[in-house]
């Protein structure tokens, strides 16, 4: 993903412009705190992390207090309260990626980058995290890239992956477009398009092998049964 116009360098203080998005983020929704997440995503885009200044804008043109802010902040785990790097590398150790290699992919990863869980390397390009599942499993071990599926891994290619990002080489995700930058990517979470949604492939045969089964042997999913409304409360009440 690339974003339009995103922002040349981190906003030590919010622009009039992001101002001015989060905002328009706020006016699409007919409750206007509905629009708290993706507002928090144009934050980081603008400043690399959710800010005390970006709580307080948001809590401000919300209408709520900088507490509630805070407290979907530090709930979600894409959000971030320190900076991040230009690459966030997460890898999915749980269940079936750990079994397949995911933990081995992790290991190598610190030892080769000098850094732990949730760290950023010297060079400010890449931070580091293990994360739950991708709901990817079909691919395992999955990495991602600003969230963009890197499927099928092994430790060389992770390595390989990381050098290519420090290096300025392009990267392309096994299942989507050419990764771009952690605050590009934020800027299209906050619900600014990139337009570029259908590059690159989506589903692969290991996603779509059961539709493709299903069809082979002319299965179809059984019809569900008609629902009709109780003709009493009493009816609501007894069932």
């Amino acid at each position: 993903m690339t974003a339009t116009n995103p922002p040349e360098a981190v906003e030590t203080t919010l622009s009039e412009t992001t101002w001015s998005e989060l905002r328009e983020i706020a006016a699409r929704y007919p409750e206007a705190r509905s629009g708290l997440l993706p507002m928090l995503h144009l934050v980081q885009s603008a400043q690399g992390r959710v800010t005390p200044e970006g709580i307080e804008a948001c809590a401000e043109i919300l209408g709520i207090t900088p507490a509630e802010v805070n407290g979907v902040a530090t709930f979600y785990t894409m959000y971030k309260r320190k900076p991040v790097g230009e690459y966030h590398v997460g890898v999915c150790t749980t269940a079936l990626c750990a079994v397949m290699g995911g933990d081995e992919i992790l290991a190598r990863l610190q030892d080769h980058l000098g850094v732990g869980n949730d760290e950023t390397t010297a060079d400010g390009k890449v931070t580091l995290e293990h994360i739950e599942c991708n709901a990817a499993c079909d691919y395992a071990p999955v990495m991602m890239v600003n969230w963009e599926f890197l499927d099928n891994q092994t430790p060389d290619s992770a390595v390989q992956v990381v050098d290519d990002l420090r290096a300025g080489r392009p990267v392309t995700s096994t299942r989507g477009p050419r990764v771009c930058t952690w605050r590009e990517a934020e800027r299209v979470l906050a619900g600014f398009p990139d337009g570029r949604a259908d590059e690159g492939p989506s589903g692969g045969p290991a996603t779509l092998a059961g539709l493709a089964i299903a069809r082979e042997r002319g299965w179809t999913a059984p019809t569900a049964p008609e629902l009709t409304a109780p003709e009493s409360a009493q009816e609501a009440t007894d069932a």
